[in-house]
C-alpha cells in the first residue's frame, strides 16, 4: 500500500497477411442470411463483435506515448521543448480532430522530461497530466483553457477538480546530491523536503477556466480520496480528522475526529472496496486499520496489522489479512474472513470479479466470486495480460500464431469469455475501453471497435 505520512505535529486496410480460417465465419453467415432471404426465408441480423477501424500514425515513433480516453485516442509527439497532442475521433475510421501544443515538463536544469502523458476527459475539457503538472484543453477544439503546476483530480460531473498546495518551513528542501537517509515529504510539484508540511491547502477549481472556487486548509500532510458515485465530493484525511467536503461549495458536510489509538496515530489512508481505510501507525510502522463509511463517516470495523512479513501477498482493491501462505479475503461489511486464497496467486478486484494472478507467471489464472472465492471464469488459454483499466468489461488478450493476438471480453455477471477477434499481425502494447482496443505496431496504432 502506498502511504503518505501525516504530520504528527498538527484508413489503411488490414496488413496483407492470410487471415485465419475463422475470419471467414461472419462473412459466410451473412451470405447464408442473404440466400435465405432470397429464398423467402427469414434470418436474424448478426451483430459484428470485432471491427477493424484503421491505423493512426505515431509521429514520434512506435514507442511514443499515447492515451485512450473518452472514446478518443490521443497521440503525443515532440516539437522543440513542446509536446504536441493530436486527438483522433473513433466513431468510424480514425479521423483527426485537432492538434494542440503545450510546454513539456522541466525535469531539471536545462532538462526536459519526455515521459508518458495521461489523458482524462471531464465534461467539455480534456486534462493532460505530465508528471506533477496538468494542461487543460477544450475537448472540441484542442484550444488551451488553462494549466496547473500541480496535478488536477476531476470530480464526478466533470465541472470541478481539486488541487493541493503545501506550505513547508523554509530551509527544509532535501539536498538530493547529499544522499542522506531519512524520511522525505514531497510537495505537490514533486519537490522533496526533510520535514512534513506545516499545512496543506485543498482547493476546488472550475475545470473550464481554472478559477479557484473554494479552499480548505488542514495542518500537516493529508490524503485526498474521491468516493465512487455521481456526487462531487472529497474525503480529506489529516492527522487528527476525517472530513467529507462538498465539491461544489467546499462546505464540510461531515467531520469525524480521529483520536490516537495508544501510541498510534493516523498515518495515511485510502478508499478500498467502498470503505475509507485509515491506517494507524507509529514511527513509520502501520499497526492498525480502521474502516469508515465514506458517506456517513461512521466507524465500521477495525483490525490489527501484523508486522511486515517476509513474503507478503499483493491484494489490490480488496480487504485482506495474512501472508501469501495464509491470505484471507475479508468481508467489507464486517472485516471478518470470507475465504482463503491459494498460496500461489496474488489478488485484484476487477469489475464484479476478483482476478487471481499467478505469482510465477504474472498472468491471470481465473476470475472468482468476491464473496466466496469460487471460480466463475476459468482463464485457461487466456494467460496474457488484462488489457486496459478495470471497468465493467474485462478485455483479455492472448498470443496466437505469427506473433498475432486474439482478444476476448468478460461482461458483468455473464461468467464466460466472449471471443472477439484477432489482430491479423504482430502488435505491441495494447489498451482498451468499453468500446475499443488500441495496439502499437511499427506503423503506428491499430484500432478495433468491439461489442459484446
Amino acid at each position: 500500500m502506498a502511504l503518505i505520512e501525516l504530520d504528527l505535529t498538527a484508413q489503411p486496410d488490414e496488413p496483407l497477411t492470410p487471415p485465419p480460417a475463422h475470419r471467414y465465419r461472419v462473412p459466410g453467415l451473412m451470405l447464408v442470411a442473404v440466400l435465405l432471404f432470397a429464398a423467402g426465408g427469414a434470418a436474424p441480423v448478426l451483430p459484428v463483435l470485432w471491427r477493424y477501424l484503421g491505423v493512426v500514425p505515431s509521429p514520434a515513433g512506435p514507442e511514443a506515448p499515447f492515451a485512450l480516453a473518452g472514446g478518443r485516442v490521443y497521440t503525443v509527439a515532440a516539437a522543440g521543448t513542446n509536446r504536441v497532442i493530436t486527438a483522433w475521433n473513433l466513431e468510424g475510421p480514425p479521423r483527426e480532430l485537432w492538434t494542440a501544443g503545450f510546454p513539456a515538463r522541466v525535469a531539471g536544469l536545462d532538462e526536459i522530461s519526455w515521459g508518458g502523458v495521461e489523458a482524462e476527459a471531464a465534461g467539455d475539457v480534456v486534462l493532460f497530466g505530465d508528471g506533477p503538472q496538468a494542461t487543460v484543453v477544450d475537448a472540441g477544439t484542442g484550444a488551451p483553457r488553462w494549466s496547473s503546476p500541480v496535478d488536477v483530480s476531476p470530480l464526478p460531473g466533470g465541472r470541478i477538480g481539486v488541487v493541493q498546495k503545501h506550505d513547508f518551513r523554509p530551509g527544509t528542501v532535501y539536498d538530493q546530491a547529499s544522499g542522506e537517509p531519512g524520511m522525505l515529504y514531497f510537495s505537490a510539484t514533486g519537490e522533496p523536503h526533510t520535514e512534513p508540511p506545516l499545512r496543506t491547502h485543498l482547493s476546488g477549481v472550475d475545470l473550464s477556466d481554472g478559477r479557484v472556487l473554494w479552499t480548505v486548509t488542514a495542518a500537516g500532510s493529508v490524503n485526498v480520496s474521491v468516493p465512487a458515485g455521481d456526487e462531487a465530493v472529497v474525503l480529506l484525511l489529516s492527522s487528527d480528522r476525517l472530513r467529507r467536503i462538498d465539491g461544489a461549495s467546499g462546505a464540510v458536510v461531515a467531520s469525524r475526529p480521529l483520536p490516537p489509538a495508544g501510541e498510534a496515530t493516523p498515518y495515511g489512508g485510502d478508499l478500498v472496496d467502498g470503505l475509507m481505510m485509515v491506517h494507524y501507525g507509529n514511527r513509520g510502522v502501520v499497526s492498525r486499520d480502521v474502516a469508515y463509511d465514506p458517506h456517513t463517516l461512521e466507524r465500521r470495523w477495525e483490525r490489527p496489522v501484523p508486522p511486515m512479513m517476509l513474503d507478503p501477498a499483493n491484494c489490490t482493491g480488496l480487504h485482506c489479512a495474512g501472508g501469501r501462505q495464509a491470505l484471507d479475503v475479508l468481508d467489507p461489511a464486517t472485516g471478518r474472513a470470507r475465504w482463503r486464497a491459494p498460496a500461489d496467486v496474488d489478488l485484484a478486484k476487477l469489475g464484479g470479479y476478483v482476478v487471481e494472478i499467478g505469482v510465477e507467471s504474472g498472468m491471470p489464472v481465473r476470475l472468482v466470486d468476491p464473496a466466496t472465492g469460487v471460480t466463475r471464469v476459468d482463464l485457461t488459454g487466456w494467460w496474457a495480460e488484462v488489457v486496459g483499466e478495470a471497468g465493467p468489461a474485462i478485455v483479455l488478450r492472448r498470443g496466437i500464431d505469427a506473433g498475432g493476438s486474439a482478444f476476448g471480453v468478460v461482461m458483468p455477471d455473464r461468467d464466460r469469455i466472449q471471443p472477439l477477434g484477432v489482430t491479423g499481425g504482430p502488435v505491441g502494447d495494447c489498451t482498451s475501453d468499453a468500446r475499443h482496443v488500441v495496439c502499437r505496431t511499427e506503423g503506428g496504432l491499430r484500432i478495433w471497435a468491439y461489442r459484446a
